[in-house]
């Protein structure tokens, strides 16, 4: 079951957003938890119980922008969509990684187009793994759980939240089977996952958690490419 944050400082406003999100879903036939929050701190207390977050800008005390920038803090996999009377934070929206900055008053068809690649997304998120074999035993590795792939020798180690697994195979065959799922090979000894890039330069890309990797000068431009369509698939505004 899906559960989705309505945060908006106008209790009419977020009332009304919470009702009509429920007879989408509904109508979709997507069970769902929806729960209201009235300020930034409210929801930011509560943020990892939430797999959609919609998010007003212009609030009193802590304000959208502001309680977007702790929510990737906090929560970097969780999608973010931003609601708004103005349109004056489209960009920075981009810098919090928001999937998507509608407009108010927000027309019923885009909030349902929006809420179908929102679900979309969720669902892909928790589906899509690798089998890999280390000791004659199989084990199953969440592609939204590897933040990339380093070869070291014949080994390939995959790091992750919960920190380095490794096992026997070829980097090369490793990028074949990734194809079209969000990872590039930016050097001969590194398979990174696209959606956890933070910045990028012509030596070197930052991953969320800090992490520095190297990217081959010769696969720059390439690289650019592909992090422009995984933003633009996913909702980035660019």
């Amino acid at each position: 079951m899906l559960s989705i944050a309505v945060c908006d400082d106008e209790v009419i406003e977020c009332c009304n957003m919470a009702k009509r999100i429920k007879e989408i879903m509904e109508e979709m036939k997507i069970p769902c938890i929806i729960c209201q929050f009235r300020s930034g701190g409210e929801l930011l207390q509560a943020l990892g119980n939430f797999d959609i977050v919609f998010l007003d800008i212009i609030m009193q005390d802590l304000d959208g922008m502001k309680t977007a920038q702790i929510f990737r803090e906090k929560a970097s996999d969780k999608i973010l969509i931003f609601v708004s009377s103005s349109r004056e934070y489209v960009f920075e929206a981009y810098d919090v990684e928001a999937f998507q900055y509608l407009l108010k008053p927000v027309d019923d068809r885009k909030l349902k187009s929006v809420l179908q690649k929102a679900v979309h997304k969720t669902e892909i998120r928790s589906q899509e793994f690798i089998i890999v074999s280390r000791e004659r035993q199989k084990k199953k590795l969440f592609l939204d759980d590897i933040y990339y792939f380093e070869i070291k020798g014949r080994i390939v180690d995959v790091h992750g939240p919960e920190g380095i697994f490794a096992y026997y195979e070829q980097l090369g065959e490793l990028e074949d089977k990734l194809q079209g799922y969000g990872f590039f090979r930016c050097h001969k000894s590194y398979l990174i996952n696209l959606k956890y890039v933070d910045g990028y330069n012509r030596q070197e890309v930052i991953l969320e958690n800090g992490e520095k990797i190297v990217i081959a000068k010769r696969r720059y431009d390439r690289f650019v490419r592909e992090m422009l369509e995984v933003m633009r698939k996913n909702g980035g505004i660019v």
